[in-house]
């Protein structure tokens, strides 16, 4: 019986010394070597394995990876250069996707694809919003808010990386119950926390709406998705504004802001004023290089309620720039078009 036991207690040591040796030879095959042509294999392969718009770009000004790997592999066939000549490459690279959310982070400078916003007028400016919250306007954790003097709530929310609680969004509200109509204002907000856009936007929903859809990758290719799965947003269980309200776009309008802007199109008695939003609409992902940059890229496509992306941005209800001649006085254009919409009597 003991000669039985340790028979198959070494029969399990080495099973076990097989499977570890086949898993580790698994990842060094998968591994590529610490210099300019292997950080460039990798990081194609990492976003061709995990990238979530290559479909939609390919449509949309005709993207293939591909071809961009033929491109680029021509310049990493001498392993000559610098590291920051490998960064500007990748970094070259990484902008065929026009993405705001790929980047490379070295520990010497930040690649970043901001074309999407760059070209596009600034439609936000602090010295103009300063004469509409004057120096007296409260604060409450991330929220900047006044009344204005027809008697319209004013909400600067430039943030959703800053956080706010279910106790500021009900004081707020109470503050501003009084109020004929509400302005929130969210231009220059280039996300953060999705969860912070879905707590503000659950403020202006009496019942649970569709504002759309999302996927998962579930493989390798560049079409293993799963199933769009719905995205519902709730009613806060807290004060909830019932009157009109306007949403305040422009083109730095970005990710989170984006989604809650798509969120707001849906709710009852909300439009969209100002210039079309950023876009951003995939879940961001992150991954590593074997020397050490990190890679960050969209891997989870988000849609509108008609299932339509909203990767390249929102149209607003009003579309309206800030006019130089209104700059020059002081005055905000799209404060004011808003401010016109919330009073017209329908």
């Amino acid at each position: 019986m003991k000669a039985l036991q340790k028979a198959k207690v070494i029969i399990l040591i080495t099973y076990y010394l097989i499977l570890i040796t086949c898993l580790t030879s698994c990842i060094t095959e998968d591994q590529q070597p610490m210099n300019p042509k292997g950080s460039f294999e990798s990081l194609w392969k990492i976003v061709d394995e995990h990238y979530c718009f290559f479909d939609y770009k390919q449509k949309e000004y005709g993207l293939d990876w591909d071809e961009v790997y033929k491109k680029y592999a021509k310049q990493f066939q001498d392993n000559k250069l610098t590291s920051h000549q490998t960064y500007e490459l990748l970094t070259s690279m990484l902008s065929e996707l026009r993405d705001g959310h790929v980047n490379l982070t070295t520990s010497f400078d930040f690649g970043r694809y901001w074309a999407w916003k760059e070209d596009y007028p600034q439609n936000f400016s602090d010295t103009l919003q300063r004469n509409y919250l004057g120096t007296d306007y409260g604060i409450a954790s991330s929220l900047k808010y006044r009344i204005l003097d027809d008697n319209i709530g004013y909400i600067y929310y430039g943030s959703f990386s800053s956080g706010i609680g279910d106790g500021n969004l009900d004081a707020v509200l109470m503050e501003l119950a009084t109020c004929n109509a509400l302005i929130i204002d969210v231009r220059d907000n280039g996300g953060g926390q999705l969860t912070l856009a879905e707590k503000l936007a659950a403020r202006f929903t009496n019942k649970e709406i569709l504002v759309g859809y999302i996927q998962h990758k579930t493989g390798k290719g560049h079409n293993d998705f799963s199933k769009m799965e719905e995205q519902i947003l709730k009613p806060s269980s807290g004060l909830r504004w019932q009157k009109k309200i306007a949403v305040l776009t422009n083109r730095s309008v970005f990710s989170a802001a984006n989604e809650f802007v798509k969120y707001m199109k849906c709710c009852p008695n909300a439009i969209i004023v100002g210039d079309k939003t950023g876009g951003g609409a995939g879940m961001p992902f992150s991954s590593e290089l074997p020397n050490g940059w990190a890679v960050r890229f969209s891997a989870c496509p988000i849609y509108d309620k008609d299932k339509q992306s909203t990767e390249f941005g929102i149209e607003p209800d009003i579309k309206v720039d800030i006019t130089p001649e209104d700059f020059s006085k002081g005055i905000d254009t799209i404060i004011e078009t808003a401010r016109k919409c919330l009073t017209h009597k329908s």
